[in-house]
């Protein structure tokens, strides 16, 4: 069966590594921080301006003048850090970023991302997703394969206002775990490379009207 929210942030939160910068996106992403491996040592970065996030407080203990770039109330932890969002945005811009993992509207064969507003609906504007797929060095999107009204969200190529061209690294989503892998020509495939317990290859097909390819090594996934 397709993984659960929990089991896609698990999955996600398995390639951190010790030392990385990570920036964890608006949404279901930001649940990752409160499932970094055991013995794994990341900071956390948020581009309202600041480094070292902890988890998510508890009831009771929250504090208002702490929140991430999704206006969630967070925790630091020791040596954290405050500054500017200029300060930060020159992180994301300078490479500084080792991991970024967002969440998406749509992302279409290529790579190409779309997360930041639907048509006539109200946005506050595009955030820090449009320098962070360019300014980090690795770029994963999480998201449900499917919206709510059971529409693919894996799409031939983007509909919605795109936020960055070909530059998702992978992508999971509760039936697996895709790469986006350049042949060397400059064309871009997608490439299923694992995939949910219990999920066959004929069921991601069946809600994926985008092309993908089969890694001949496929395997599934287990958190």
């Amino acid at each position: 069966m397709p993984l659960t929210r929990e089991e896609i942030v698990l999955r996600v939160s398995q390639e951190l590594e010790d030392g990385f910068y990570v920036n964890l996106g608006i949404g279901m992403p930001t649940l990752v921080a409160n499932h970094i491996p055991e013995g794994v040592e990341v900071v956390l970065q948020s581009e309202n301006g600041l480094l070292g996030i902890g988890p998510f407080p508890f009831e009771g203990d929250e504090d208002a003048d702490l929140i991430n770039a999704g206006k969630q109330t967070v925790t630091t932890l020791p040596g954290s850090s405050f500054f500017s969002s200029a300060d930060s945005f020159a992180m994301i811009r300078g490479g500084h970023i080792d991991l970024a993992i967002l969440g998406s509207m749509e992302v279409d064969q290529e790579g190409t991302l779309a997360n930041y507003m639907i048509p006539g609906k109200l946005v506050k504007g595009m955030g820090g997703a449009m320098d962070l797929v360019a300014g980090a060095k690795r770029v994963i999107v999480i998201m449900t394969h499917c919206n709510k009204y059971g529409v693919s969200k894996v799409v031939p190529k983007c509909n919605l206002p795109i936020t960055g061209e070909h530059c998702v690294n992978h992508l999971l989503t509760d039936y697996g775990w895709f790469d986006f892998v350049n042949d060397g020509n400059g064309n871009i495939q997608m490439v299923l490379t694992e995939i949910a317990p219990d999920v066959k290859v004929e069921d991601v097909k069946a809600v994926t009207p985008a092309e993908f390819t089969v890694a001949d090594d496929l395997k599934t996934i287990y958190v």
